[in-house]
């Protein structure tokens, strides 16, 4: 190997690491808008066209919840409905798959949901513990990345579906 090939190799190598953080960071910018009820954190996460799909897990519980797209309707359906609750989204177990200028990323989803200011109360037990496994598809947009499409299917659950609501 000469030193040309090892500089190409290294930083190809590099180019992909940094892919790599970047479209982790698109799916904690995801859950954290979500989170933090930030709408424009949420955005920044999705492409215009980006279509959040949650009905394999939601159906499992009883509940319905449309399939949300484009950006606006998904900020806007996530942020009234998900937004005012008490909510920790932890992904874990990121596994990404880079082509060019796509991806994708599967993980687990485990998101806790109390109601508004309940989550902070130890005397209050009232909650939604979802397990999820989330795929999604990610592309390149300029210098960052963005969630095309996901797709949210139930592992477990524990609690009451009631404190999901559904998206208005």
């Amino acid at each position: 190997m000469t030193s040309a090939d090892t500089t190409t190799t290294t930083a190809a190598a590099i180019g992909l690491l940094q892919d790599r953080a970047a479209i982790a960071d698109a799916m904690h910018r995801f859950a954290a808008g979500l989170d933090l009820a930030d709408a424009e954190l949420l955005t920044s996460s999705l492409t215009e066209d980006a279509v959040v799909d949650v009905t394999p897990a939601t159906e499992k519980i009883g509940l319905e919840f449309p399939v949300l797209g484009p950006r606006g309707m998904v900020v806007g359906a996530l942020m009234a409905g998900v937004g005012p609750l008490d909510t920790s989204h932890s992904l874990s177990n990121l596994r990404i798959d880079v082509t060019a200028d796509t991806a994708t990323v599967r993980c687990n989803a485990q998101v806790m949901h109390f109601p508004p200011g309940e989550g902070p109360d130890p005397a209050r037990t009232r909650h939604a513990l979802l397990m999820n496994r989330y795929t999604a598809a990610l592309v390149r947009h300029s210098e960052t990345w963005r969630i095309k499409h996901l797709l949210g299917e139930l592992a477990w659950f524990q609690g009451d579906p009631a404190v999901l609501g559904s998206p208005t």
